[in-house]
């Protein structure tokens, strides 16, 4: 039996995928983008955004600020007037990750926006931290 046992075991590990995640709780999502002529369009936006758990909007708005160009949503892809590669975009979703997601105080994702007047402020409902926002 031992030997039986041992031969499962062998082709369950055999089954395993190589390659989980990083561990992490929170990760952001691969971009998958393509350029079709003077535009780039990120497929995955409204996956992106749905990770987040942020408003495509404030996603968009911040983006097209930080790459200087117009931008329009399309269901849920986003399309941007300009050419610009994967890595550029991915660099800003970890810095709209830094300001708008990860609390500062716990490092969580748990967060929300919240306005109260005209200040932002991200509420952890982790560790009930609140922390101002500063305008981008």
């Amino acid at each position: 039996m031992s030997g039986e046992y041992s031969k499962l075991l062998e082709r369950a590990y055999a089954d395993l995928p190589k390659t989980v995640g990083t561990g992490e709780r929170f990760e952001i999502p691969k971009v998958v983008g393509i350029r079709m002529g003077r535009r780039t369009i990120i497929q995955n936006f409204g996956d992106i955004s749905t990770r987040f758990n942020r408003d495509p909007h404030h996603l968009l708005k911040f983006l097209s600020r930080e790459m200087a160009t117009a931008a329009s949503l399309d269901g849920a892809r986003a399309i941007f007037q300009g050419r610009f590669d994967v890595g550029t975009v991915t660099r800003l979703l970890q810095i709209y990750a830094q300001r708008f997601v990860i609390c500062p105080i716990c490092n969580r994702p748990d967060t929300k926006v919240e306005k109260e007047g005209r200040y932002l402020f991200l509420r952890c409902e982790a560790c009930g931290a609140k922390s101002s926002i500063l305008p981008s």
